[in-house]
């Protein structure tokens, strides 16, 4: 199954890089003035980053967008307070924005070749990270 968010589809091959380092539960600790450790607990609601990100070993590329893909990606995420449901491979979906510089993108290269000066839409990109948080 594909992963969208909105209406475009992105990579199959990109992986959520921190889907299992990620907890819910909120933590916070302090001593007080009689020196009992006071401990407050609760789970957090929303703000749970997902980073999609797509891999090179310098001969296999996972994370390919095309040219005229890319762009239309860009364009989505450069609309201020746009969100959008993402839907993973496994059809969990999730409310996200745009993190802070939510793109890292780089040209794949072609072999025994420099990169283009203007590149048609169907040159390929690899997303090296797309990053979004939940709300």
């Amino acid at each position: 199954m594909a992963i969208t968010l909105g209406a475009i589809t992105l990579p199959a091959t990109l992986v959520w890089e921190e889907e299992f380092t990620w907890s819910p539960v909120a933590l916070s600790t302090e001593y007080g003035l009689t020196g009992k450790l006071l401990v407050q607990v609760s789970t957090k609601l929303d703000g749970r980053p997902i980073t999609l990100v797509g891999k090179s070993d310098g001969t296999a590329h996972t994370g390919g967008i095309s040219l005229t893909n890319l762009k239309t990606l860009q364009t989505a995420l450069n609309v201020a307070g746009a969100q959008w449901t993402l839907t993973l491979h496994d059809a969990r979906t999730f409310t996200v924005i745009a993190a802070a510089d939510p793109l890292t993108v780089e040209p794949l290269p072609v072999y025994r070749s420099f990169f283009p000066a203007n590149p048609t839409g169907d040159r390929w990109h690899l997303i090296r990270s797309l990053k979004l948080i939940t709300i």
